[in-house]
C-alpha cells in the first residue's frame, strides 16, 4: 500500500461530491421547465450513480493478489422519470389537451438536504486530505532527525 493512497481515495471522493454539486445545480435551475431543447416533456431529475473502485494488485512480497479499494468512481448519471408532476393550467403554452401541464419532478427540499450532504462529504474529504499531508510532514520531519 502506497503512502499516497488515501489521498487518491480521498480525491476520489472530492471529484464526486463535485459532480453531484453539478448535477444539483442543473436539477435545481431546471425545476420549471416544462420544455426540453427538442420539446417533448418536462426535465427529468437526474441522479449521479457511483461505485467503490476497485483494482486487483498484486504483492511484490508474496506474488498474491488481492482486490484493494482506489476510493470511488462514477458509473453513469440516471434520469429519475417518476412522480413528474401534472398541473390544471389551461392556458399555459406547453399545456396538453385537458390543460394539464406536465412540470419536472425536482423537489427544492430534497435537493438542497442532497446539496448539504454533498457539501459535507466534499469538506469531510478535505479534512481527511489535509490529515494525511500533515502526518506525510511529520513523517518526514521525523526521518531528518
Amino acid at each position: 500500500m502506497s503512502i499516497f493512497n488515501s489521498m487518491q481515495i480521498n480525491a476520489s471522493g472530492l471529484n464526486l461530491e463535485r459532480f453531484k454539486l453539478d448535477t444539483i445545480s442543473t436539477n435545481i435551475a431546471n425545476v420549471n421547465t416544462t420544455r426540453k431543447e427538442n420539446g417533448d416533456g418536462p426535465y427529468i431529475k437526474q441522479q449521479v450513480l457511483f461505485e467503490e473502485n476497485l483494482r486487483q494488485m498484486k504483492s511484490g512480497f508474496t506474488g498474491d493478489i488481492s482486490t484493494k479499494s482506489q476510493g470511488v468512481r462514477i458509473s453513469g448519471v440516471e434520469a429519475d422519470e417518476d412522480n413528474i408532476r401534472l398541473v390544471f393550467e389551461p392556458g399555459h403554452p406547453d399545456a396538453n389537451e385537458e390543460g394539464y401541464v406536465a412540470y419536472p419532478n425536482v423537489d427544492m427540499a430534497d435537493e438542497m438536504v442532497d446539496m448539504m450532504t454533498a457539501i459535507r462529504t466534499y469538506d469531510a474529504n478535505v479534512t481527511a486530505i489535509n490529515s494525511s499531508k500533515d502526518m506525510l510532514k511529520r513523517a518526514m520531519e521525523i526521518g531528518s532527525k
